[in-house]
């Protein structure tokens, strides 16, 4: 799923109402999020924060673990289901700067990719040991800049 930064994804754009959503995706999936939070269940997850309006204020496109198409893209590189030094070199490779976060990287274009260390290096990288330390990019938030560096 190729993301938009700073915009969102092709069903799902900031600023779209929710009944809009759910008629383009779906409605949410049961579970804890609820209120201003849904999660869909579409490949990869989508989980959308929205503002009090019930207009999108925060698209994140999770991993999948299925590669291809079923993981969140950008400019030619796929984000998630990848070592996130991996990804926090292309990127920068390619013109797109960022800012460090307690979980990832804030890019300024809109977006940002994190690891909550839920998956282990071993599992995209067949070489990596059981104690590799390096961090899985396991989602990838969209919404502009400013929403990340907290104006």
């Amino acid at each position: 799923m190729e993301i938009i930064p700073g915009r969102g994804v092709g069903p799902v754009m900031i600023g779209d109402h929710r009944t809009r959503v759910e008629e383009r995706v779906g409605p949410p999936v049961p579970g804890p999020a609820a209120g201003r939070r849904a999660v869909y269940g579409t490949t990869p997850t989508l989980v959308i924060t929205y503002a009090p309006d019930d207009t999108v204020e925060l698209v994140e496109i999770g991993y999948s673990g299925q590669g291809g198409e079923a993981e969140a893209r950008f400019d030619g590189i796929r984000l998630t289901h990848r070592l996130i030094d991996d990804v926090v070199a292309e990127l920068p490779a390619k013109g797109y700067t960022s800012t460090p976060c307690d979980i990832g990287h804030d890019f300024h274009a809109g977006f940002s990719v994190w690891s909550m260390r839920v998956l282990e290096a071993r599992e995209v990288d067949p070489t990596a040991g059981e104690d590799d330390p390096r961090c899985v990019v396991e989602g990838v938030p969209v919404a502009p800049y400013g929403r990340f560096a907290g104006e």
